[in-house]
């Protein structure tokens, strides 16, 4: 049978990849750098910084920014917490209707945004909106789905590998936590959780 410490450790990255996590931490941070910046560039003289000095053009690129970073931040949500395929998907095509919506912006800002022959800013903004909607509900089930997966009022499931099958016990969340101290100690009980585990099992 697997260490019951090594199991434990290994359930932290279940079903998911170390490398993903990181990289969908390094996402949401740098999402979140880029929204900062835009609201910099059009709120301080940062813009003259970055040689964005002719009219309209902070907006334009504080814009740009922004639009970017949202998703951004979504995307990287949804990369660090367990989720199912359908929520990554979800948050992908939401994210990709946000793109839609800063190009649009990128061809509407400033001349065919609210005057001109051609007026964008209601597709622009719609594109965007319904983007960063479907995205955001996508990614509040994948938090619910995690929170409701951790919740500490139901019971607790472990996958435990005894002759070579893998199975599923249920715990109350007072047994676990009890399980959980045992391994983090000194492994002193560790023994006995295994032999309390396996009797589960075969029961």
């Amino acid at each position: 049978m697997e260490n019951l410490g090594d199991a434990y450790s290994n359930r932290r990255w279940e079903g998911r990849d170390p490398r993903r996590v990181v990289a969908g931490a390094t996402l949401g941070c740098v999402g979140a750098l880029t929204v900062v910046v835009a609201i910099l560039l059009v709120t301080t003289p940062l813009s003259a910084v970055v040689g964005a000095t002719e009219p309209h053009a902070a907006e334009k690129l504080g814009g740009t920014l922004g639009g970017l970073g949202i998703p951004a931040m979504f995307l990287s949500v949804v990369a660090v917490l367990p989720s199912s395929r359908r929520e990554q998907s979800g948050v992908a095509v939401g994210a990709v209707l946000c793109l839609v919506g800063v190009g649009l912006f990128q061809t509407a800002y400033p001349y065919n945004w609210t005057v001109g022959g051609q007026t964008l800013a209601f597709e622009t903004t719609m594109a965007y909106f319904i983007g960063a909607c479907v995205a955001f509900w996508f990614v509040f089930t994948a938090m619910a789905s995690f929170r409701r997966r951790n919740n500490p009022q139901g019971t607790v499931k472990l996958e435990i590998s005894h002759k070579g099958e893998t199975k599923t016990v249920e715990v109350s969340p007072e047994e676990y936590r009890r399980y959980t101290q045992a391994v983090r100690g000194d492994g002193g009980t560790t023994d006995e959780v295994i032999q309390e585990l396996e009797s589960r099992i075969e029961e």
